[in-house]
Protein backbone atom coordinates (compact mmCIF):
# COMPACT_ATOMS: atom_id res chain seq x y z
CA UNK A 1 0.00 0.00 0.00
CA UNK A 2 1.28 3.29 -1.36
CA UNK A 3 1.34 7.10 1.02
CA UNK A 4 -1.67 7.86 -1.17
CA UNK A 5 -3.78 4.70 -1.09
CA UNK A 6 -3.09 4.37 2.68
CA UNK A 7 -4.43 8.00 3.25
CA UNK A 8 -7.36 6.99 1.42
CA UNK A 9 -8.24 3.83 3.85
CA UNK A 10 -7.43 6.10 6.91
CA UNK A 11 -10.17 8.62 5.64
CA UNK A 12 -12.39 5.95 4.53
CA UNK A 13 -12.10 4.29 8.47
CA UNK A 14 -12.87 7.75 9.96
CA UNK A 15 -15.68 8.64 8.23
CA UNK A 16 -17.23 4.95 8.88
CA UNK A 17 -16.30 5.61 12.35
CA UNK A 18 -18.27 9.25 12.44
CA UNK A 19 -14.99 11.62 12.08
CA UNK A 20 -16.23 14.00 9.90
CA UNK A 21 -13.70 16.20 8.90
CA UNK A 22 -10.02 14.82 8.56
CA UNK A 23 -6.27 15.60 7.58
CA UNK A 24 -3.00 13.87 7.60
CA UNK A 25 0.06 15.71 7.81
CA UNK A 26 3.00 13.32 6.37
CA UNK A 27 6.83 14.45 7.61
CA UNK A 28 9.94 12.74 6.34
CA UNK A 29 13.37 14.28 7.49
CA UNK A 30 17.10 13.18 6.74
CA UNK A 31 19.59 14.53 9.38
CA UNK A 32 22.99 14.16 8.73
CA UNK A 33 26.01 15.60 11.51
CA UNK A 34 29.82 15.39 11.23
CA UNK A 35 31.78 16.67 14.21
CA UNK A 36 35.87 16.43 13.57
CA UNK A 37 37.93 16.29 17.07
CA UNK A 38 41.93 16.83 16.13
CA UNK A 39 41.50 15.62 12.35
CA UNK A 40 39.48 12.44 13.21
CA UNK A 41 35.94 12.05 12.82
CA UNK A 42 34.92 12.42 16.68
CA UNK A 43 30.51 11.99 15.78
CA UNK A 44 29.05 10.81 12.34
CA UNK A 45 25.32 10.28 12.26
CA UNK A 46 22.61 10.03 9.43
CA UNK A 47 18.76 9.79 11.11
CA UNK A 48 16.56 8.97 8.75
CA UNK A 49 12.50 9.83 10.41
CA UNK A 50 9.36 9.63 8.55
CA UNK A 51 6.04 9.79 10.57
CA UNK A 52 2.18 10.71 10.02
CA UNK A 53 -0.65 13.11 12.17
CA UNK A 54 -3.87 12.04 11.73
CA UNK A 55 -6.38 14.73 13.21
CA UNK A 56 -10.32 14.72 13.08
CA UNK A 57 -13.06 16.26 14.18
CA UNK A 58 -15.44 14.42 16.73
CA UNK A 59 -18.34 15.42 18.09
CA UNK A 60 -17.34 19.14 17.37
CA UNK A 61 -13.69 18.36 18.89
CA UNK A 62 -10.45 17.75 17.20
CA UNK A 63 -8.79 15.02 18.09
CA UNK A 64 -5.14 14.38 17.02
CA UNK A 65 -2.81 11.00 17.10
CA UNK A 66 0.25 9.92 14.73
CA UNK A 67 2.90 7.02 13.78
CA UNK A 68 5.65 6.25 12.90
CA UNK A 69 4.35 3.31 10.91
CA UNK A 70 2.40 3.95 7.73
CA UNK A 71 0.78 0.80 6.80
CA UNK A 72 -2.76 -0.83 7.19
CA UNK A 73 -2.11 -1.92 10.13
CA UNK A 74 -1.87 1.53 11.74
CA UNK A 75 -5.12 2.54 10.43
CA UNK A 76 -7.73 1.63 13.21
CA UNK A 77 -5.12 3.02 16.00
CA UNK A 78 -5.33 6.08 14.38
CA UNK A 79 -8.96 6.38 13.67
CA UNK A 80 -9.16 4.79 18.06
CA UNK A 81 -6.29 7.61 18.95
CA UNK A 82 -8.18 10.58 17.70
CA UNK A 83 -11.90 9.38 18.65
CA UNK A 84 -10.53 9.25 22.34
CA UNK A 85 -8.53 12.36 22.00
CA UNK A 86 -11.90 14.33 21.10
CA UNK A 87 -14.03 13.14 23.59
CA UNK A 88 -11.67 14.13 26.78
CA UNK A 89 -11.35 17.43 24.93
CA UNK A 90 -12.79 19.94 27.47
CA UNK A 91 -11.57 23.61 25.37
CA UNK A 92 -13.94 26.04 23.91
CA UNK A 93 -11.93 26.46 21.06
CA UNK A 94 -13.22 26.27 17.54
CA UNK A 95 -10.43 24.03 15.76
CA UNK A 96 -11.45 23.03 11.83
CA UNK A 97 -9.95 21.48 8.74
CA UNK A 98 -8.90 24.15 6.29
CA UNK A 99 -10.62 24.00 2.59
CA UNK A 100 -7.30 25.13 1.11
CA UNK A 101 -6.58 29.12 -0.16
CA UNK A 102 -7.04 30.50 -3.81
CA UNK A 103 -3.55 30.68 -4.60
CA UNK A 104 -0.20 29.30 -2.91
CA UNK A 105 3.14 30.60 -4.01
CA UNK A 106 5.35 28.61 -6.61
CA UNK A 107 8.28 27.93 -3.85
CA UNK A 108 11.79 25.90 -4.79
CA UNK A 109 13.32 25.16 -1.30
CA UNK A 110 15.54 22.45 -2.52
CA UNK A 111 19.17 22.77 -3.99
CA UNK A 112 19.92 19.50 -5.93
CA UNK A 113 23.37 20.27 -6.26
CA UNK A 114 23.87 20.20 -2.26
CA UNK A 115 22.78 16.50 -2.44
CA UNK A 116 25.35 15.73 -4.89
CA UNK A 117 28.27 16.46 -2.77
CA UNK A 118 29.78 13.37 -1.54
CA UNK A 119 29.69 12.79 2.45
CA UNK A 120 33.23 12.77 2.11
CA UNK A 121 33.46 15.74 0.58
CA UNK A 122 31.32 16.80 3.89
CA UNK A 123 33.53 15.46 6.06
CA UNK A 124 37.29 16.88 4.16
CA UNK A 125 35.29 20.29 4.51
CA UNK A 126 34.89 19.46 7.89
CA UNK A 127 38.85 18.63 8.88
CA UNK A 128 39.93 21.60 6.80
CA UNK A 129 37.82 23.96 8.52
CA UNK A 130 39.33 22.15 12.27
CA UNK A 131 42.96 21.83 10.44
CA UNK A 132 43.03 26.02 8.99
CA UNK A 133 41.85 27.10 12.13
CA UNK A 134 44.72 25.58 14.48
CA UNK A 135 47.44 26.85 12.44
CA UNK A 136 45.72 30.48 12.03
CA UNK A 137 47.82 31.54 15.00
CA UNK A 138 49.94 30.21 17.60
CA UNK A 139 47.61 31.60 20.07
CA UNK A 140 44.98 28.69 19.04
CA UNK A 141 45.31 26.19 22.08
CA UNK A 142 42.45 23.72 20.61
CA UNK A 143 39.30 23.41 18.12
CA UNK A 144 36.78 23.31 20.78
CA UNK A 145 33.44 22.04 18.11
CA UNK A 146 34.21 21.92 14.26
CA UNK A 147 30.51 20.51 12.95
CA UNK A 148 28.91 20.21 9.70
CA UNK A 149 25.33 19.51 9.86
CA UNK A 150 22.52 19.16 6.84
CA UNK A 151 18.95 18.55 6.88
CA UNK A 152 16.51 17.58 4.31
CA UNK A 153 12.56 17.93 4.77
CA UNK A 154 10.08 16.55 2.47
CA UNK A 155 5.89 17.32 3.90
CA UNK A 156 2.75 16.16 2.71
CA UNK A 157 -0.52 17.43 3.60
CA UNK A 158 -3.82 15.87 2.86
CA UNK A 159 -7.50 16.61 4.20
CA UNK A 160 -10.58 15.66 3.09
CA UNK A 161 -11.48 19.11 1.81
CA UNK A 162 -9.54 18.04 -1.33
CA UNK A 163 -6.40 20.01 0.06
CA UNK A 164 -3.23 18.30 -1.33
CA UNK A 165 0.03 19.73 -0.85
CA UNK A 166 3.70 19.35 -0.90
CA UNK A 167 6.78 20.90 -0.04
CA UNK A 168 10.39 19.49 0.19
CA UNK A 169 13.52 21.78 1.57
CA UNK A 170 17.20 21.26 2.57
CA UNK A 171 19.66 23.44 4.67
CA UNK A 172 23.44 22.60 5.82
CA UNK A 173 25.61 24.87 8.33
CA UNK A 174 28.72 24.88 9.50
CA UNK A 175 30.16 25.60 12.96
CA UNK A 176 33.80 26.75 14.61
CA UNK A 177 34.39 27.39 18.37
CA UNK A 178 38.38 27.92 18.88
CA UNK A 179 39.81 28.35 22.44
CA UNK A 180 43.05 30.71 22.32
CA UNK A 181 45.45 32.01 24.50
CA UNK A 182 47.95 34.59 25.69
CA UNK A 183 49.77 33.91 29.11
CA UNK A 184 47.10 33.09 31.81
CA UNK A 185 44.33 34.37 29.44
CA UNK A 186 42.29 31.87 27.78
CA UNK A 187 39.12 33.40 25.30
CA UNK A 188 36.61 31.26 22.88
CA UNK A 189 35.21 32.20 19.93
CA UNK A 190 32.70 30.67 17.61
CA UNK A 191 31.07 31.61 14.00
CA UNK A 192 28.93 29.87 11.84
CA UNK A 193 27.67 30.07 8.74
CA UNK A 194 23.90 28.48 7.46
CA UNK A 195 23.35 27.92 3.44
CA UNK A 196 21.59 25.43 1.18
CA UNK A 197 24.43 26.27 -1.44
CA UNK A 198 27.86 24.35 -0.59
CA UNK A 199 30.01 26.59 -2.47
CA UNK A 200 28.82 29.17 -0.07
CA UNK A 201 30.54 27.44 2.59
CA UNK A 202 34.61 28.33 3.11
CA UNK A 203 36.46 26.69 5.57
CA UNK A 204 39.38 28.78 5.74
CA UNK A 205 36.93 31.95 6.05
CA UNK A 206 35.22 30.80 8.70
CA UNK A 207 38.40 29.92 10.78
CA UNK A 208 39.81 32.95 10.55
CA UNK A 209 36.94 34.69 11.34
CA UNK A 210 36.60 32.77 15.00
CA UNK A 211 40.18 32.70 15.67
CA UNK A 212 40.64 36.79 14.69
CA UNK A 213 37.33 37.47 17.20
CA UNK A 214 38.97 35.18 20.09
CA UNK A 215 42.03 36.86 19.98
CA UNK A 216 40.18 40.30 19.96
CA UNK A 217 38.65 38.83 23.34
CA UNK A 218 42.02 38.91 25.12
CA UNK A 219 42.48 40.93 27.74
CA UNK A 220 39.00 41.57 28.83
CA UNK A 221 37.98 43.12 31.98
CA UNK A 222 34.96 44.58 33.68
CA UNK A 223 33.75 48.40 33.07
CA UNK A 224 31.95 50.58 35.70
CA UNK A 225 28.42 50.11 36.70
CA UNK A 226 26.61 53.28 34.71
CA UNK A 227 24.08 53.65 31.65
CA UNK A 228 25.87 53.32 28.59
CA UNK A 229 25.04 53.54 24.98
CA UNK A 230 24.53 50.23 23.18
CA UNK A 231 25.22 48.73 19.69
CA UNK A 232 24.20 45.11 19.95
CA UNK A 233 26.02 43.56 16.97
CA UNK A 234 23.56 41.78 14.26
CA UNK A 235 24.24 37.78 15.80
CA UNK A 236 23.37 39.46 19.43
CA UNK A 237 20.40 41.35 18.37
CA UNK A 238 18.93 38.07 16.16
CA UNK A 239 19.26 36.24 19.32
CA UNK A 240 17.34 38.95 21.50
CA UNK A 241 14.69 39.09 19.25
CA UNK A 242 14.28 34.96 18.70
CA UNK A 243 14.22 34.93 22.70
CA UNK A 244 11.33 37.83 22.33
CA UNK A 245 9.78 36.22 18.87
CA UNK A 246 6.75 34.91 20.72
CA UNK A 247 5.16 38.16 22.25
CA UNK A 248 3.92 38.10 18.41
CA UNK A 249 2.12 35.27 18.48
CA UNK A 250 -1.62 35.99 18.78
CA UNK A 251 -2.07 33.01 20.68
CA UNK A 252 -0.01 34.28 23.80
CA UNK A 253 -1.46 37.94 22.75
CA UNK A 254 -5.22 36.12 23.04
CA UNK A 255 -3.65 34.82 26.97
CA UNK A 256 -2.77 37.49 28.19
CA UNK A 257 1.12 36.54 27.63
CA UNK A 258 1.88 39.38 25.51
CA UNK A 259 1.57 42.88 26.44
CA UNK A 260 0.73 43.71 22.86
CA UNK A 261 -2.92 42.79 23.57
CA UNK A 262 -5.29 45.91 21.44
CA UNK A 263 -2.27 47.45 19.97
CA UNK A 264 -2.61 46.82 16.43
CA UNK A 265 -2.10 50.05 14.60
CA UNK A 266 -0.25 51.89 17.76
CA UNK A 267 2.74 52.57 17.42
CA UNK A 268 5.06 50.03 19.81
CA UNK A 269 8.75 51.16 18.12
CA UNK A 270 10.79 53.83 16.71
CA UNK A 271 9.85 54.79 13.22
CA UNK A 272 13.29 53.46 11.78
CA UNK A 273 11.79 49.83 13.07
CA UNK A 274 10.11 47.54 10.31
CA UNK A 275 9.75 43.94 11.45
CA UNK A 276 9.09 41.22 8.36
CA UNK A 277 7.80 37.89 8.13
CA UNK A 278 8.84 36.21 4.91
CA UNK A 279 7.87 32.92 4.31
CA UNK A 280 9.68 32.91 0.64
CA UNK A 281 12.58 34.47 1.57
CA UNK A 282 15.49 33.18 -0.70
CA UNK A 283 17.81 30.76 1.32
CA UNK A 284 15.36 31.12 4.20
CA UNK A 285 15.69 28.01 6.17
CA UNK A 286 11.83 28.25 7.19
CA UNK A 287 10.93 29.51 3.49
CA UNK A 288 7.42 27.19 2.70
CA UNK A 289 4.10 27.98 0.38
CA UNK A 290 2.06 27.20 3.02
CA UNK A 291 1.89 26.69 6.61
CA UNK A 292 1.01 23.68 9.15
CA UNK A 293 -2.59 23.78 8.54
CA UNK A 294 -2.37 23.72 4.19
CA UNK A 295 -3.07 28.00 4.32
CA UNK A 296 -0.77 29.61 1.87
CA UNK A 297 1.88 31.31 3.64
CA UNK A 298 2.15 35.06 2.94
CA UNK A 299 4.89 37.79 3.23
CA UNK A 300 3.68 40.43 6.09
CA UNK A 301 5.17 42.97 7.90
CA UNK A 302 4.36 42.76 11.82
CA UNK A 303 5.79 45.80 12.54
CA UNK A 304 5.70 48.79 9.73
CA UNK A 305 7.94 52.03 10.36
CA UNK A 306 7.46 51.51 14.26
CA UNK A 307 3.55 50.42 14.06
CA UNK A 308 2.13 47.14 14.88
CA UNK A 309 0.53 46.04 12.32
CA UNK A 310 -0.58 42.16 12.38
CA UNK A 311 -0.05 39.63 14.99
CA UNK A 312 0.96 35.90 13.89
CA UNK A 313 -2.05 33.87 13.67
CA UNK A 314 -3.06 30.01 12.96
CA UNK A 315 -7.07 29.26 12.02
CA UNK A 316 -7.94 29.32 15.74
CA UNK A 317 -6.60 32.38 17.09
CA UNK A 318 -7.74 34.10 13.80
CA UNK A 319 -11.35 32.87 13.97
CA UNK A 320 -11.44 34.31 17.60
CA UNK A 321 -10.78 37.39 16.52
CA UNK A 322 -12.70 37.21 13.26
CA UNK A 323 -9.63 37.59 11.19
CA UNK A 324 -8.24 35.39 8.13
CA UNK A 325 -5.53 32.84 9.37
CA UNK A 326 -2.17 35.09 8.21
CA UNK A 327 -0.64 31.45 7.71
CA UNK A 328 1.74 30.72 10.83
CA UNK A 329 0.07 28.19 11.91
CA UNK A 330 3.14 26.19 12.90
CA UNK A 331 3.65 21.79 13.28
CA UNK A 332 6.91 21.14 14.38
CA UNK A 333 6.75 17.57 13.60
CA UNK A 334 4.20 14.83 12.39
CA UNK A 335 4.05 14.72 16.60
CA UNK A 336 3.42 18.12 16.92
CA UNK A 337 -0.05 19.56 17.38
CA UNK A 338 -0.70 22.59 15.55
CA UNK A 339 0.68 26.08 17.39
CA UNK A 340 1.68 29.66 15.73
CA UNK A 341 5.47 30.37 14.79
CA UNK A 342 6.83 33.27 12.57
CA UNK A 343 8.90 31.54 9.06
CA UNK A 344 12.20 33.80 8.26
CA UNK A 345 11.36 36.94 10.63
CA UNK A 346 13.62 39.90 10.65
CA UNK A 347 14.04 43.52 11.16
CA UNK A 348 14.55 45.22 8.13
CA UNK A 349 18.48 46.63 6.95
CA UNK A 350 19.10 50.02 8.09
CA UNK A 351 21.32 52.35 6.03
CA UNK A 352 24.62 52.23 8.65
CA UNK A 353 27.67 50.39 8.04
CA UNK A 354 28.69 48.83 11.74
CA UNK A 355 31.92 51.08 11.40
CA UNK A 356 29.78 54.28 10.90
CA UNK A 357 27.84 53.03 13.60
CA UNK A 358 30.91 52.50 16.20
CA UNK A 359 32.23 56.50 14.75
CA UNK A 360 28.97 58.19 16.74
CA UNK A 361 29.32 56.75 20.14
CA UNK A 362 31.60 58.40 22.24
CA UNK A 363 31.74 55.90 25.14
CA UNK A 364 29.69 52.78 24.79
CA UNK A 365 29.70 49.18 24.24
CA UNK A 366 29.33 46.98 21.81
CA UNK A 367 27.78 43.98 22.47
CA UNK A 368 28.44 40.72 20.63
CA UNK A 369 27.24 37.40 23.09
CA UNK A 370 24.51 37.58 25.52
CA UNK A 371 24.33 34.48 27.84
CA UNK A 372 21.08 32.86 29.81
CA UNK A 373 18.55 34.10 26.91
CA UNK A 374 16.37 31.12 27.97
CA UNK A 375 16.52 32.01 31.89
CA UNK A 376 17.50 35.75 32.06
CA UNK A 377 14.18 37.14 29.72
CA UNK A 378 10.48 37.66 30.84
CA UNK A 379 8.53 37.60 27.44
CA UNK A 380 5.29 38.32 29.61
CA UNK A 381 6.73 41.45 30.99
CA UNK A 382 9.65 42.73 28.88
CA UNK A 383 11.87 42.63 31.40
CA UNK A 384 15.58 40.98 30.68
CA UNK A 385 19.18 40.74 32.87
CA UNK A 386 21.46 39.29 30.66
CA UNK A 387 25.36 38.14 30.85
CA UNK A 388 26.64 39.76 28.20
CA UNK A 389 30.37 40.44 26.62
CA UNK A 390 31.80 42.72 24.03
CA UNK A 391 33.85 45.94 22.67
CA UNK A 392 34.43 49.00 25.25
CA UNK A 393 34.14 52.20 22.60
CA UNK A 394 35.70 55.24 23.21
CA UNK A 395 35.92 58.13 21.13
CA UNK A 396 34.29 56.65 18.07
CA UNK A 397 36.92 53.11 17.90
CA UNK A 398 36.78 50.08 19.63
CA UNK A 399 39.34 50.47 22.85
CA UNK A 400 39.19 46.66 24.56
CA UNK A 401 37.44 43.72 25.62
CA UNK A 402 34.76 43.58 28.17
CA UNK A 403 33.29 40.72 29.80
CA UNK A 404 31.59 40.06 33.32
CA UNK A 405 28.63 43.01 32.68
CA UNK A 406 25.09 42.44 32.88
CA UNK A 407 22.70 44.26 30.84
CA UNK A 408 19.12 44.99 31.96
CA UNK A 409 16.40 46.37 30.53
CA UNK A 410 12.87 45.56 29.14
CA UNK A 411 12.69 44.83 25.22
CA UNK A 412 9.30 46.75 24.50
CA UNK A 413 11.65 50.10 25.86
CA UNK A 414 13.99 48.89 23.47
CA UNK A 415 11.97 48.81 20.54
CA UNK A 416 11.60 52.60 21.06
CA UNK A 417 14.69 53.39 21.81
CA UNK A 418 16.61 51.92 18.87
CA UNK A 419 18.36 55.14 16.96
CA UNK A 420 20.24 53.64 13.92
CA UNK A 421 20.26 50.32 12.59
CA UNK A 422 22.74 48.57 10.62
CA UNK A 423 23.38 47.01 6.73
CA UNK A 424 24.83 44.08 8.35
CA UNK A 425 21.39 41.62 8.76
CA UNK A 426 22.54 38.18 9.49
CA UNK A 427 20.23 35.23 10.98
CA UNK A 428 20.77 33.19 14.56
CA UNK A 429 21.29 29.59 13.74
CA UNK A 430 18.61 27.77 12.67
CA UNK A 431 15.60 25.87 15.10
CA UNK A 432 12.35 25.79 13.33
CA UNK A 433 12.49 29.70 12.67
CA UNK A 434 14.37 31.75 11.00
CA UNK A 435 15.60 34.74 12.94
CA UNK A 436 17.86 37.83 11.90
CA UNK A 437 18.60 41.48 12.04
CA UNK A 438 20.96 44.01 11.53
CA UNK A 439 23.46 45.77 14.19
CA UNK A 440 21.20 47.93 16.49
CA UNK A 441 22.51 50.75 18.29
CA UNK A 442 20.47 51.67 21.64
CA UNK A 443 20.35 54.78 23.19
CA UNK A 444 21.39 53.31 26.59
CA UNK A 445 20.86 50.55 28.34
CA UNK A 446 21.88 50.02 32.29
CA UNK A 447 25.29 47.82 32.63
CA UNK A 448 26.13 46.22 35.54
CA UNK A 449 29.87 45.55 36.12
CA UNK A 450 32.53 46.41 38.89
Amino acid sequence: MNTREFVKALFKGGKEKGIMDMEVFIQAKKKLSIKVFKGNIDDYNISDERGLSFRGVYNDKMGYSYTEKIDDSSIDMLIKEVIDNAKVIDSDDEEYIFEGSKEYEKLNSFNEDLEKVSNVEKVNFTKLMEEEALKADEAVQAVNDCIFAEEKVYKLLINTKGLDLENKSNIAYAYVSVMVKDGEAVKTAWKYLVSNDFKDFGAKALALEAVKEGKQLIGAKSIQSDNYPIILRNDAAANLLEAYSTIFSAENVQKGLSKLNNRIDERIANDIISLVDDPFMKGGVASKSFDGEGVAAKRKKIIEKGILKTYLHNLKTAKKDGIKSTGNGYKGSYKSPISIAPSNMYIEKGRASLEEMISTVEKGIMIIELQGLHSGVNTVSGDFSLSAHGFLIEKGKISRPVNQITIAGNFYDILKSIIEIGTDLKFALPGGVYIGSPSLKIKELSVSGE
